[in-house]
């Protein structure tokens, strides 16, 4: 039968140191696996982070681009605004000094006897035409009166002639101030119907009617516009 021999001192020592550096391996390996996992979570966490992060500073950027682009757009249309206003009030400004320049032409019609009497005689008329009133006063200038006597019996004239109707046609004393470029006004049913053929109110109605056409000769057609009919 074998005996076990009991340790001595030394072995003992030596048994021990073996065992704290088998403990003191295994602690190191655990150690390692813990740093290593440790580490594996650190950068798969700080990836999540620092992606999110991107992602942030991203979408910041792109707000900021989009106002900026929004801005930008905002300046050019007030640019675009600012330009049109300014060429809207210059072409404005332009057929007021065209009308302008007419009316002063309209102030000297009345200076050439032949024309301005062949004139009056087509106002008179055309007013006579348009009230279609048996009776009918007339106010012009007071130096017209004789002009004017003659436009009235030309169109009296013409008026029977042509409707077979008679036509008591008189000159007002209610004078038109001489100041006025010349025309006349006519009455019908003692003052209720009113046709105004002075010069002034003519040059007002070959503005409106002709105010389009006018534009686009002297600026053309708007760029925005697709149809003409």
């Amino acid at each position: 039968m074998t005996t076990v021999r009991a340790l001595n001192d030394d072995e003992v020592f030596n048994e021990m140191k073996k065992m704290v550096a088998f403990i003191k391996q295994e602690a190191l390996e655990k150690a390692r696996e813990i740093k290593v996992k440790a580490d594996e979570e650190f950068n798969i966490e700080k990836a999540k982070i620092v992606r999110q992060e991107s992602l942030n500073i991203e979408a910041v950027f792109e707000r900021k681009i989009k106002q900026a682009e929004v801005q930008k757009r905002i300046s050019q249309s007030n640019h675009i605004n600012k330009a049109r206003l300014r060429t809207l009030q210059q072409r404005e400004q332009v057929l007021d000094q065209l009308f302008e320049e007419t009316r002063t032409r309209t102030q000297k019609l009345s200076s050439n006897d032949s024309s301005y009497g062949e004139l009056l005689n087509k106002l008179v008329l055309q007013g006579a035409y348009t009230l279609m009133e048996s009776g009918v006063v007339v106010r012009c200038r007071q130096q017209d009166v004789e002009k004017v006597e003659e436009a009235t019996r030309y169109a009296k004239e013409q008026f029977e002639k042509t409707l077979n109707m008679s036509l008591d046609i008189t000159i007002g004393d209610d004078y038109l101030p001489s100041s006025n470029a010349g025309g006349v006004i006519l009455t019908g049913l003692k003052g209720k119907i009113v046709v105004d053929n002075t010069l002034e109110a003519r040059l007002e109605i070959v503005k409106e009617d002709m105010l389009p056409q006018l534009r686009v000769i002297l600026f053309g057609h708007s760029p925005n516009r697709k149809f003409f009919n």
